[in-house]
């Protein structure tokens, strides 16, 4: 069943109002909840029904199936290769491979770069990871499958949207009593263009199993299994609000995907409700509430927690497991969550985090995999796993809600959730592709850079061998994952380890919206001072230019955008080189270096049908930098440049010359020339005896067979 999300978001997690597909069990009928989160809900007895209908279809289609292949000779082609094998690793650095290499802490890696190939990986314009991946799979520039960052705009508004999928509201609805059952089904959209290659592959019957690669929400249809990932929202619609239980007396809203919810202690007893999505089975969309309680034991230091039917006892700073959190929407109905608590203190104050609220794969709110029951049969066979798109808890780190220790247990238990997967899909597979995409690489290096950069302002000495070594030591496990995939390879098989980017410190950040408004490029409103989020304070019809995003820097076109004042052709032309010239190397005086190296005209980087939606210049910031927070979520307000010290502290939104990704393959690569991540693709369907599309911007690699 498919649906939609309308999206208002800052990045990269960020509030969506959503209406989602979903089979959530049990009911006994199709409905909907939504709009807020606004969940579309199937019968579990539905979804077994239809997949019986499936599957008995199948068996009896099978022998039509098959005799049209060879009328049509649509069956797999001959070629060498047996099985194609990608491990991602998302944001593995070339400079600190290079030096774990030399320290001889990466022998698997080290034998696979004996056997074949270890070269640097270009990666695209922005070094963004749904951009990178994008071109991975589609083997085509952001202007052929039209992500070009986290966010877009909404013209009309000017307000953020995220860039990647576009879900459609439910508004007609038929009333019984004090419920709604809904007319329609509202649209989900994955909006990567451009045929994936393994959408490719699998026209010509060569299975492919796809495993939480970027852009993959919602799952692409085709001949293989495919676990959805990033963007993939939590149970709210958004792309990860943590919760915050606490007696402490109220403070300021959090300013990262955080709410607090403020709680008295009766006796030995907290009782208050966690607060689910809008529930649009009932006239006035109530929200869903779910009951928790704190039954607390101060003498043994521990509290046991109890959540719907799950309960629980944690001793101060434990981290619980997985746990169940039904929220009921109507008789018969249930959306199904799971969530992770800790008890942060129980003294004078008693505080509970609850990690954002993930779908539970089991019973999946929304179509998170393809087919459908894949994420459920993935959960049957090891137990429950994080849904979310974005799902190490970077902003409780970043709050200072959780620490250092919480964050890397949350980051490695995502990763052998991961690991599990893919290593059962591995050893099912006998011909075709399997890829996997391990976040933690990219997650540890953003929290954890500050241990490793003496000159970034967070940068602690006194802190735990663990954090300072987390990155060291998660390359390391890298390096064993990478030496089991080696030991299963047989003479057919060829393996590439790659990642989309590298990292760099983010010491400084940079608000080029106050640099646009310092140099006249931007206006605010009388009487408002630029410190309202999402340029809400912004003069439309005296701003030329302004920033959105964590890359792009945008004209106020006439025509395009609702406010637009630059005139299209010579007027905006004119004003792109003007500015092109001034942000070339632009001086950090207070930091004493270059913060803009370089911005790309991304008329001049690529081509394509949705070159339109594209920003105007890609911001190529030095190494060291990166857009500010306060430029990111739309704040004018504010230096130009000023000090990082949050948590995350290691990024890539810079010139993505400055951060190429690596490539590891166990064949010789024999091209002399620069490799590129957009090339993967082609070379994959040429691995299987299929020529590239006529579109794609990739070519194939010389790969020594």
């Amino acid at each position: 069943m498919h649906t939609g999300i309308v999206s208002l978001v800052p990045c990269p997690r960020v509030a969506l109002a959503a209406t989602v597909a979903a089979l959530v069990a049990p009911a006994a009928a199709d409905a909907y909840i939504g709009p807020g989160a606004g969940f579309a809900v199937m019968s579990s007895f539905l979804v077994i029904f239809v997949t019986m209908i499936v599957v008995l279809a199948s068996v009896l289609a099978w022998p039509f199936r098959a005799l049209w292949r060879v009328v049509r000779r649509t069956g797999p082609p001959s070629a060498a290769i047996g099985r194609f094998i990608v491990v991602g690793f998302d944001g593995q650095d070339p400079a600190l491979t290079d030096q774990f290499l030399n320290e001889g802490l990466l022998p698997n890696f080290a034998a696979l770069k004996a056997q074949g190939t270890y070269r640097r990986l270009q990666t695209t314009y922005p070094a963004l990871s749904p951009v990178a991946w994008s071109s991975f799979s589609t083997g085509t520039h952001p202007a052929r499958h039209n992500i070009f960052d986290f966010l877009d705009r909404d013209r009309r508004t000017y307000l953020p949207l995220l860039s990647s999928t576009r879900i459609g509201a439910v508004e007609k609805f038929f009333r019984l009593g004090k419920y709604l059952i809904p007319r329609e089904r509202p649209a989900l959209t994955n909006l990567r263009r451009s045929k994936p290659f393994w959408t490719i592959l699998g026209e010509r019957r060569i299975w492919s199993t796809i495993l939480r690669v970027p852009i993959t929400f919602p799952p692409d249809r085709f001949h293989g299994a495919e676990l959805s990932a990033m963007c993939v929202p939590d149970l709210l619609g958004t792309q990860g609000t943590f919760l915050l239980f606490t007696t402490r007396p109220p403070a300021a809203r959090f300013k990262e995907g955080g709410q607090r919810v403020q709680v008295t202690v009766a006796g030995d007893r907290i009782d208050t409700t966690v607060t689910g999505p809008e529930n649009t089975f009932v006239v006035g969309h109530p929200p869903l509430t779910c009951p928790l309680t704190l039954t607390l034991d101060r003498a043994q230091g521990r509290t046991t927690v109890t959540i719907g039917p799950e309960t629980v006892t944690l001793a101060v700073g434990e981290l619980s497991g997985w746990l169940s959190l039904p929220f009921p929407a109507a008789p018969g109905v249930t959306v199904a969550g799971i969530t992770r608590v800790q008890l942060l203190e129980l003294g004078e104050h008693v505080s509970l985090y609850m990690s954002p609220i993930n779908l539970d794969p089991e019973a999946p709110a929304m179509p998170i995999s393809h087919p459908d029951y894949y994420a459920g049969y993935l959960a049957k066979r090891q137990g429950p796993y994080a849904t979310l798109g974005l799902a190490e808890d970077t902003w409780a780190l970043n709050e200072g809600v959780t620490d250092d220790a919480t964050f890397l247990q949350q980051a490695h238990d995502i990763d052998d959730e991961r690991r599990a997967m893919f290593l059962t899909s591995l050893e099912k597979l006998r011909r075709g592709a399997l890829v996997c995409v391990f976040d933690a690489t990219d997650r540890i290096q953003h929290m954890f850079w500050r241990y490793i950069d003496p000159k970034h302002p967070a940068h602690r000495r006194d802190v735990p061998a663990e954090h300072r070594e987390a990155i060291k030591a998660l390359y390391q496990k890298n390096d064993a994952l990478v030496g089991q995939v080696m030991a299963t390879l047989g003479p057919k098989d060829l393996l590439m380890v790659i990642s989309d980017h590298g990292f760099s410190s983010f010491r400084r950040g940079v608000n080029l919206n106050a640099w646009l408004r310092r140099e006249g490029y931007l206006a605010l409103k009388d009487g408002t001072d630029g410190s309202t989020e999402w340029l809400r304070d912004v003069d439309w019809t005296k701003t030329r230019a302004y920033c959105l995003g964590l890359s792009g820097l945008y004209l106020n076109l006439r025509g395009r955008e609702a406010g637009g004042i630059v005139e299209p052709g010579d007027e905006a032309r004119a004003l792109k080189a003007e500015l092109i010239a001034k942000l070339a190397n632009l001086r950090d005086e207070a930091g004493g270096d270059i913060g803009v190296r370089e911005a790309f005209d991304t008329r001049a980087l690529y081509d394509g049908p949705y070159s339109e939606n594209a920003p105007d210049l890609v911001i190529g910031y030095n190494a060291g930098y990166r857009t500010s927070w306060d430029c990111a979520s739309g704040m004018v307000a504010g230096p130009v440049f000023e000090d990082n010290t949050k948590a995350w502290s290691g990024d890539h939104c810079i010139d993505p010359r400055l951060v190429p990704g690596v490539l590891f393959c166990n064949r010789t690569i024999e091209d002399t020339r620069d490799l590129s991540i957009v090339d993967i693709a082609p070379t994959a369907l040429r691995l299987f005896g299929l020529e590239p599309l006529p579109h794609m911007d990739g070519r194939p690699w010389a790969v020594a067979w």
